[in-house]
């Protein structure tokens, strides 16, 4: 090994991408065209970071995460592990902005986590304060104002269940409260509102 190689980062960044310190990003990360990631934050290994995406300060971001382009994570939003984030997705994380009177006390801000595996499409909107639950689907376009309960499909405006999903995407349909992937045939149990994983 040359000395050049063992100075190079465990990831890739494109020439024209910004990357300020102090930061940690995990190896095998991809970090593509005009995207900056700022101070403080940590992405995990094997991360997908498309073109002109902003990653905030003290942002954490989990592995396996793809954002795709155009896409703006903010101070107080989590992504865990495997999480799939649309082009032109939004994030928020000021309740009540306003631009004549700044609004950035503690108190202005609300966290957003999004859970390991959870899917937001494009164009989606998710107000701060809410939950995506594990592998949550949220449909493109929607406008997530409330938590996503696991598993649960939602869309529209403002985003309501209107499904399950299994963890590979493919729609469930239950009968007497169970569900088999005919998929990958998982197998899910649903008590009300309440979907969990029994079986593989």
């Amino acid at each position: 090994m040359t000395m050049v190689e063992q100075h190079l980062p465990p990831y890739f960044a494109h020439e024209s991408a910004y990357i300020d310190e102090p930061c940690e990003i995990g190896g095998g990360t991809k970090i593509w065209h005009f995207s900056h990631v700022m101070k403080n934050s940590r992405i995990g290994r094997n991360c997908t970071i498309g073109q002109n995406v902003m990653i905030g300060p003290s942002v954490r971001i989990g592995n396996n995460v793809k954002i795709q382009n155009n896409v703006s994570v903010y101070d107080g939003v989590e992504l865990e592990d495997d999480v799939f984030c649309g082009p032109s997705m939004v994030f928020t994380n000021v309740t009540t902005p306003r631009s004549g009177t700044p609004r950035n006390t503690p108190a202005d801000f609300a966290p957003t986590l999004v859970k390991r595996g959870a899917t937001i499409g494009a164009n989606a909107t998710i107000v701060c304060g809410t939950t995506i639950g594990e592998f949550g689907f949220v449909g493109a376009g929607a406008v997530v104002t409330h938590d996503v309960p696991a598993y649960a499909m939602v869309y529209g405006n403002p985003a309501r269940i209107h499904g399950y999903a299994c963890e590979c995407g493919a729609a469930l349909r239950f009968d007497f409260g169970v569900a088999r992937c005919e998929t990958c045939h998982r197998t899910y149990l649903k008590r009300e509102d309440v979907v969990e994983r029994i079986g593989v």
